[in-house]
């Protein structure tokens, strides 16, 4: 029995925020002004002025959503020092950890293996956990990576448990505490030395399998089921690599490799298909209450991670407040001023903090920990996916919703019943293989409710979202929790073309929820989604749509240029007064907001300047993609975005780490042509071409269309760069086309 709580595991803290929100309702007002003054003067202007009204129109949606999202931040604040006064060691709940990789050259080995080890070692007791890493790729590599991982995890987690390590992923522990300060005795300093050649020869072998100059065989017992593997066909491939036989709490966990079976006549439904592989092969192995899953690159920063979580899980008053537990991605090594704008520090801080304090932080596909039944479809009051909202929990009814794994179902049962762990069996993980094998072949889901209704959803390549929105639509709530240091740190993707790639996939993901019949306006209305969580959704999953409202706004001011028009108030007007004031209010409250977090000012411009090339560029192909599959012209791809470790803190510091790159990808064509209808607007102005004017009249034009053009500096730059840091030719030759394409038509209208 646990012991009575003396005391509140977590506090829920509303936090002040008078300015931000007199900051905020001055642009809503603003804006407001903005569109009274183009409705009234409407009928005395043209085209332009008309399309500016329903650019803004749309902005001010957006701006009324993020004003809902942020109205009301909340933190939590944990007490992990009093979760052992209330819980013994042994009544500690289980957890089943899950690791997914997707491709060994785009996710190197060595990144899965620190991750997985940081895991291994977190403070709590490892008979209560087991890690499940799910390896897409079925790569013989990443199976090697993780044998070799195991036997210095051996090592690893005693060391990091005796002398109470920090930093429990070696790359980092080894880069950045090269001289350990806090225990100088000869027997760590021994140990230490010991534990650092151990790595380094860990990393040795792994980056020479990489590179082949070293060779697994493959006809070896270990490595014959990657004998005939071929890339998205082959069989299911479970192998328990590490496992905790004798039940101790201060050796390393299990640790259960899962390559689950792929068909290329099948669909396997990308990430999401990989979790809902390693929910089941984790329930009929060790069926945990609560899972925690991670990206291959997040690994663990705070050891107390586990006690942090369960102050939450546990210390609830009422289950339904806590369906999930989400800790927000925060990155190591992170460049300078945050040139490519994909921190997220800013956008964690407020607006994570306000939907914090509506029903909940948003479920981010990484760094979350789920309760099991929850993800099984269970209701808050009881209710489950299988039965409805009446009628008996039978066998037929479970195998139905479940599959017909008898020993699969039977652990599902459990759970929903309340308990957890094997029935009638100790954890002898190698006996188990064979129903775990069943459960993960790529025929078990058909008619059953897997990706429908159960476990991570399917239909977009954003399953964290759609699944999270599932959960708060059953009356759950989830928390956010922001430890210090922080939970978990990975790596955000570095120069143009990754950045943009994980932008793009986003984007898409996001569309497909709002254009499905699961969207949020139809979860608020049909099941238990509140209004202001079903706003903030909207503000999210509406990335994509922006990018045509903002396209067709930042080509105005190079059309009125070149077509003699104006879409702002002339200079002599008192109404000019409110386009300027938006624009001050508005730089200055994201000012404020970065200043507030931290940032520089040099950092608040970098953001800005991705915000509009981001949506011009990787928001406008996730719109189109999502076009063409509406009308079924393609498909959507999930894009596995590339990792890059960094071993060193100094390269960050790189003169060439925040240059934007590019590549041959048609992504870029739509900024680059942008940036060069700006500069042929620019000349015409200053040359006095097509002029019957003067430059005068459309001098808010010309300060705008300069904005522009300063947004877009790393295109400029581009443009007589070389290498990756260079425009390519074909991109340029496109762009020209479809500028002198837009001067064209913008001559024929002025005629």
């Amino acid at each position: 029995m646990a012991k009575p709580i003396p005391s509140p595991l977590y506090e829920k803290i509303p936090q002040k925020n008078t300015l931000h929100r007199a900051l905020d309702l001055t642009i809503f007002f603003l804006l407001l002004s903005l569109l009274a003054y183009r409705l009234l003067s409407l009928k005395n202007n043209g085209f332009t002025w008309l399309l500016a009204f329903l650019c803004e129109s749309w902005f001010t949606f957006i701006w009324i959503l993020n004003l809902s999202s942020k109205w009301n931040p909340v933190s939590y604040k944990t007490y992990p020092e009093r979760l052992l006064q209330c819980y013994r060691v042994d009544e500690l709940p289980p957890v089943d950890m899950f690791v997914t990789t997707a491709d060994p050259m785009l996710e190197p080995p060595i990144i899965t293996v620190n991750t997985v080890l940081s895991l291994l070692a977190v403070d709590y007791p490892a008979n209560k956990l087991s890690c499940y890493v799910s390896d897409d790729g079925a790569s013989p590599l990443t199976f090697y990576a993780l044998l070799e991982a195991s036997k210095f995890a051996k090592l690893w987690v005693p060391f990091c448990k005796k002398y109470g390590i920090q930093t429990r992923a070696p790359f980092r522990y080894f880069s950045r505490e090269l001289l350990p300060s806090h225990d100088n005795s000869t027997e760590f300093l021994q140990e230490y030395r010991k534990i650092m050649d151990e790595y380094e020869e860990l990393r040795r072998r792994i980056e020479d399998a990489t590179l082949k100059s070293i060779s697994y065989e493959l006809s070896t017992a270990d490595f014959v089921a990657f004998s005939n593997i071929k890339k998205g066909s082959h069989p299911t491939i479970i192998k328990v690599i590490l496992e905790n036989k004798e039940s101790r709490s201060d050796g390393p966990p299990h640790l259960v490799y899962v390559s689950r079976e792929k068909d290329p006549k099948l669909p396997h439904h990308y990430k999401a298909g990989a979790m809902n592989v390693l929910t089941r092969v984790s329930g009929a192995m060790t069926n945990a209450p609560f899972m925690l899953n991670v990206d291959c690159d997040m690994y663990a920063n705070n050891p107390q991670i586990f006690h942090h979580a369960m102050c939450l899980l546990l210390g609830s008053k009422n289950e339904q407040d806590c369906g999930f537990v989400q800790f927000p991605q925060c990155f190591y090594d992170g460049l300078k001023d945050d040139p490519f704008g994909n921190q997220l520090v800013v956008l964690y801080k407020y607006v994570g903090s306000g939907i914090a304090g509506l029903q909940g932080p948003m479920y981010g596909g990484t760094g979350c920990f789920h309760r099991r039944k929850v993800i099984y479809g269970l209701w808050p009051d009881g209710r489950t996916e299988i039965k409805g909202r009446s009628g008996k929990l039978t066998d037929e009814r479970i195998q139905k919703t479940f599959g017909n794994s008898k020993e699969f179902t039977t652990t599902a049962a459990r759970i929903l019943s309340g308990l957890s762990g094997i029935s009638h069996c100790t954890y002898d993980l190698l006996n188990r293989v064979e129903a775990a094998q069943q459960v993960a072949t790529c025929s078990y889901e058909y008619g059953t409710s897997w990706g429908t209704k159960i476990g991570w959803l399917y239909g977009t390549t954003t399953e964290d979202i759609l699944t999270g929105m599932r959960i708060h639509a059953r009356g759950w709530k989830s928390t956010d929790c922001r430890p210090d240091p922080p939970a978990f740190l990975g790596c955000a993707p570095s120069g143009g073309p990754a950045a943009l790639t994980q932008q793009k996939r986003w984007a898409t993901g996001f569309l497909e929820i709002l254009f499905r019949k699961n969207s949020p306006f139809i979860a608020s209305f049909t099941a238990k989604l509140q209004f202001r969580q079903c706003l903030a959704y909207v503000w999210l999953i509406s990335w994509g749509l922006r990018s045509i409202p903002e396209l067709c706004y930042l080509a105005l001011p190079a059309y009125c240029i070149m077509a003699g028009s104006h879409f702002l108030p002339k200079v002599q007007e008192p109404a000019v007064l409110i386009p300027i004031s938006l624009f001050v209010s508005y730089n200055f409250h994201t000012l404020f907001e970065y200043y507030g977090a931290g940032f520089s000012i040099r950092a608040c411009w970098n953001n800005l300047r991705m915000g509009r090339i981001t949506t011009v560029t990787a928001w406008l192909f996730g719109f189109f993609s999502v076009i063409l599959k509406l009308l079924g012209l393609s498909e959507t791809v999930f894009e596995v975005t590339k990792k890059d470790q960094s071993t060193t803190p100094g390269e960050g510091s790189d003169k060439d780490a925040g240059r934007f790159t590019f590549d041959g990808s048609l992504i870029f064509v739509p900024a680059t042509t942008l940036l060069l209808v700006h500069l042929m607007a620019l000349v015409t102005a200053l040359l006095g071409l097509f002029d019957h004017v003067g430059i005068e009249s459309r001098i808010g034009e010309i300060i705008c269309s300069v904005w522009v053009v300063l947004c877009f500096s790393p295109f400029l730059k581009g443009l007589f760069g070389k290498g990756k840091y260079g425009i390519p030719t074909s991109t340029i030759s496109k762009s020209v086309a479809l500028a002198l394409l837009f001067l064209a038509c913008t001559i024929t209208v002025r005629k």
